[in-house]
């Protein structure tokens, strides 16, 4: 699919107290990653909760995605679901609503390759938008080898993967093939992108877009040694983050920015006071708290 490259932020989705999405911080989120100069969104994926929430509040997110994306920018609406039929739903709806692909991770519970593929098969052929698939070993390990992806990527409407995982020669090996790769290990897109990725997608995106940009731009310009060096300081801000529980922190810090995203979706919890407080302190001691995400979206 032509122009389906780039940084793709896996985008937070802003929820209230009751657990109902919250259309008017996604846009305050959308206007601050497009404002940074990403290339597009992918929606209601791991980071999006998606999975934890129901079709049709999924189906409102998606229409809001795209209705607040400029024409030029990407839209991927992540469509996986436990059931093959909910997942052919959305993805019909994500085409109608005007994404520009969708993708899916693999059915989860223990299902054979032949399941996953079957799954995957139906959802391609029955798309109207070109189909990601999504290469996720630690959370389905059912998808075990370079072949396997291959087998997969070369199904009609399959254009290529979300590849999360940091085994990068494999990522290569399927990359020869022609399909579109995006890399989905935040602390290695230098290394991915060296290894031939077309873009990458990620959690951390929400947060400093502008340094995954930086990196972005700088080995399209094969300036490779600045481009490490921003990794390495992105890098710094995911060993701080995951010291505590991974998408609360994000939440929270997104919230200091003047962005209120609300709470995770149970059974996650949100952090304590006395976390919050440690995390700002690790931010202020590596030299964090002048970021964006610290600062109020009017300043």
């Amino acid at each position: 699919m032509t122009g389906l490259c780039g940084i793709l932020p896996a985008i937070i989705t802003p929820l209230d107290s009751a657990e109902r999405f919250q259309p008017r911080a996604f846009e305050c989120l959308l206007e601050r990653l497009y404002n940074a100069g990403v290339h597009g969104i992918y929606v209601c994926g791991q980071t999006g909760e998606g999975l934890l929430q129901s079709i049709e509040q999924r189906k409102a997110i998606a229409e809001v995605a795209v209705k607040w994306s400029p024409a030029d920018k990407k839209v991927i609406v992540h469509v996986g679901a436990y059931r093959t039929a909910d997942a052919i739903e959305l993805a019909r709806h994500a085409a109608r609503v005007g994404a520009h692909a969708v993708s899916s991770l693999p059915p989860l519970g223990g299902y054979s390759f032949a399941e996953v593929k079957a799954y995957y098969q139906a959802l391609a052929e029955l798309s109207d938008v070109p189909l990601l698939v999504y290469y996720f070993p630690e959370l389905c390990s059912t998808i075990a080898s370079a072949d396997q992806i291959l087998e997969l990527c070369s199904m009609t409407n399959v254009i290529g993967l979300k590849f999360t995982d940091f085994d990068l020669c494999r990522m290569s090996l399927v990359k020869d093939s022609g399909a579109v790769i995006f890399n989905d290990r935040d602390e290695v897109l230098v290394a991915g992108l060296l290894m031939s990725a077309d873009g990458g997608i990620g959690t951390f995106y929400n947060l400093v877009p502008e340094l995954f940009l930086e990196i972005y731009n700088l080995t399209r310009e094969q300036r490779w040694e600045h481009a490490r060096a921003v990794q390495m300081r992105i890098n710094e801000l995911i060993r701080l983050t995951l010291r505590f529980p991974m998408l609360p922190a994000v939440k929270t810090m997104l919230g200091w920015s003047g962005i209120a995203c609300g709470p995770c979706l149970a059974p996650r919890r949100a952090l304590t006071a006395a976390e919050e407080d440690q995390l700002r302190e690790l931010l202020d001691q590596f030299g964090f708290c002048r970021s964006s995400f610290l600062q109020p979206a009017s300043a």
